[in-house]
């Protein structure tokens, strides 16, 4: 089986009205992941979390506030590619908040 690693991507409007929700809306909102997460169990590696907005730089540059909206990750396992894609098929994920998305991304031999 080869290993991915999925990135959940949401504006900072959707995540910001996640972070001020009720207790009970946020439950809520979890439902339809534990659902997804019950039907792939047997390909989920780890379910992974939420993230915090992060930091970045590069070679030259001073640390500053990251701009992508990365919301959290997983890792999975799957045959191939084609497979994988098709556990995310109905991913509630997509379904949150307008322009959210996924990205897949296949660990490389090393």
């Amino acid at each position: 089986m080869k290993k991915f690693l999925v990135i959940y991507y949401a504006p900072a409007e959707a995540i910001g009205k996640l972070a001020t929700a009720t207790e009970e809306v946020k439950n809520a909102s979890l439902i339809p992941w534990m659902a997804w997460k019950a039907a792939h169990d047997v390909n989920i590696v780890d379910f992974g979390a939420p993230l915090m907005p992060g930091v970045g730089r590069g070679k030259e540059a001073e640390w500053t506030q990251s701009t992508k909206e990365v919301s959290g990750y997983s890792i999975v396992q799957g045959s191939d590619l084609e497979s994988t894609k098709a556990m995310f098929a109905d991913h509630p994920h997509v379904a949150w908040a307008p322009n959210c998305s996924i990205g897949i991304y296949e660990y490389a031999p090393m």
